[in-house]
């Protein structure tokens, strides 16, 4: 079994009065969770924390359960773990979306959420929105999520004008969590090697960094260090918007560690939150 160390981090900012992002990490699920929130008053907050909680609960209790798939219609050859991050998915958008509906104070509230789910060999990214994912393998940086934003959209359109819209249109996304009753997402599955790093972060951190220096930054530091540095780059730039990071690094492939995986899995504690600072 993989061996793998995480950490994560959600900060305010500097310049907004709550944080309605959320995030879960469990090296013993293999899950690492990021939704950012919108909404007025602190329905943004409800209902990434919905999404978060949503999905976690859901991984834990058909973590070893074949059939659980079967309840959403998805593509049948998706992998057993695909099915089941993208049947979490599903589920949380149905329960933000009818929160929303039975309560005034929430109508209109979605979120983002970009996933990371490990399998024995793989590891499975799906998103909804503009949470991104990256990988670091062999000091080069790659997207893996597909960012859902119009610029996004118009860029792969028409790339010669995408940058008129910018300003305008920039965090105007064309898919959330609970803003319909049903939602696509997108989904792609990677075999792992040792020394992988996967990013998870809300768009507080990529509208501050670009990839290379996200790349410099967690390259050749602890997660946890990683993750605080990505943080105060973004809160030295402005910290303009909530800021969340996951970091993420396959330290063995785990040939040979049954022992010490077993005794890692039982004293680490899974971590949850939705607006403050800790590590795992």
């Amino acid at each position: 079994m993989v061996i793998i160390e995480s950490a994560g981090i959600s900060d305010i900012g500097r310049r907004r009065e709550q944080n309605e992002d959320s995030l879960f990490f469990d090296d013993g699920l293999g899950l690492y969770v990021v939704a950012d929130g919108m909404g007025g008053h602190n329905a943004g907050e409800v209902a990434s924390n919905l999404v978060a909680e949503t999905i976690r609960d859901y991984i834990k209790q058909n973590h070893s359960d074949a059939q659980v798939e079967e309840q959403v219609n998805v593509d049948a050859n998706l992998s057993k773990e695909a099915r089941r991050l993208l049947a979490g998915i599903h589920l949380s958008n149905r329960i933000v979306h009818e929160t929303a509906l039975s309560n005034e104070a929430y109508r209109g509230m979605g979120s983002t959420v970009s996933a990371v789910y490990f399998t024995e060999k793989t590891f499975i990214v799906a998103n909804v929105g503009d949470s991104l994912i990256y990988l670091i393998r062999d000091g080069e940086i790659e997207l893996l999520s597909v960012p859902h934003t119009l610029i996004a959209e118009q860029t792969e359109l028409d790339p010669e004008n995408a940058e008129l819209l910018w300003s305008d249109f920039k965090h105007v996304l064309t898919r959330a969590m609970g803003v319909e009753e049903s939602v696509k997402a997108d989904i792609n599955e990677v075999p792992f090697f040792k020394n992988d790093i996967l990013v998870i972060s809300s768009d507080g951190l990529t509208d501050k960094a670009t990839p290379e220096e996200i790349l410099e930054l967690v390259y050749n530091r602890r997660s946890d260090k990683a993750c605080q540095g990505l943080v105060d780059l973004a809160n030295a730039r402005g910290g303009d918007d909530n800021i969340t990071a996951i970091v993420l690094k396959v330290k063995s492939l785990g040939s040979d560690t049954r022992g010490l995986v077993g005794w890692i899995k039982g004293i680490a504690k899974p971590f949850f939150n939705t607006n403050s600072k800790r590590k795992n």
